[in-house]
Parts: C-alpha cells; structure tokens; sequence
C-alpha cells in the first residue's frame, strides 16, 4: 500500500473495506459535523454499513469509475478524499472531501486534493475535474477557490441532505488551466 506524505504528520493512502471499523469510528466521532454536509456522515452507523460504503469505492476503483483515500494525522484517521465520479471516457471526474474539525486549517486537503488533479491530469489523461458544494460550506468553497477552480454555476434545489433540497454550486478546474500557486 502507498502513503503520500501530505506534512511532517499527516499522510493520504487508500481508504479499503478492511479499515471499515475506523472509518465507522470515525464517523461516529464526528457525525454532527459531517452530518451537515454528506448523506454518509448520517446513513452510517455501524461496520457492516461502513465496509459496504468502503467496497463499493473498491468496486469502483476495479471499474476504473473512482476511488477513496484517507487521510491520517498522527496514525489517526482525520478525513478522505474521494473520486466520487471518475469517467476517463469523457475525460472528466469529480472529487469529494471531508475533514474533521480538529484537522483543519493546515492545508491538508488543498495538499491532497492537489496530488489527485495533478495524477488525473498528468497520468490519466483527464481534461476536467469537478468540485460540488452546497453555497453554505463557506470552508468547501474556499478550498475550490484554493485549488484554482472557476465556479461555474449553480444546480438548483438538486442536493438532498437531511430533508432539503440544496443548491449545488459547481466548480472546476481544466486541464489547461493556469495551475493554483504552490502551497
């Protein structure tokens, strides 16, 4: 398995069905927060829940279709990034990201989030990655922004979370962009 320093302590490396029962713990640790932003961070609630959540990304990963990563503080696990779409098809994919509280403000997903691009760019051949967010995850959006990406529209009313309907600001960034500055 491969582990992508991101700092001094913090490392991305794949999120497998295997750590089901941390990424369960994890969950639960921090599901008020994630709960306010990902239907996950609410709809699981135990291992079994998290392991199938973990193999579909698995099953994803062997179709070439997206793929799941953690990221680590201290040998604990502090959030993920994910592929949620990835489509070398049309030459496009969509990431996803989550991070506890505590983690935050060091950087750590614009690091990580900046090696995916970089890869589906360089190694893959992508010409687009997508970033969604509802208009009121300020933190979400400010991290777009740091990567480099253009907000390119809203989908109206098109993200269920918790009973609402949300709006869905999108983002992205192309291949022939002018690359963010360096971290």
């Amino acid at each position: 398995m491969f582990a992508l320093k991101l700092t001094e302590d913090a490392e991305l490396r794949p999120l497998e069905p295997w750590q089901a029962r941390e990424f369960a713990d994890y969950i639960d640790k921090h599901r008020s927060y994630l709960g306010a932003w990902l239907p996950w961070g609410t709809m699981i609630t135990n291992e079994d829940e998290a392991r199938a959540f973990l193999q579909s990304y698995a099953d994803k990963q062997a179709r070439d279709e997206g793929r799941i990563y953690g990221i680590w503080v201290d040998g604990e696990l502090a959030g993920g990034t994910l592929f949620r779409v990835f489509d070398t098809r049309l030459g496009h994919c969509e990431v996803g990201v989550w991070l506890a509280p505590d983690a935050s403000g060091r950087g750590l997903v614009t690091r990580a989030v900046r090696h995916m691009i970089d890869w589906a760019f360089a190694v893959r051949g992508l010409h687009r990655v997508e970033w969604r967010t509802i208009p009121s995850n300020e933190r979400s959006i400010a991290a777009a922004r740091r990567l480099g990406m253009t907000r390119e529209g809203v989908l109206r009313r098109s993200y269920p979370l918790n009973g609402v309907l949300h709006d869905t600001e999108i983002w992205a960034l192309l291949s022939t962009d002018d690359p963010a500055p360096a971290l």
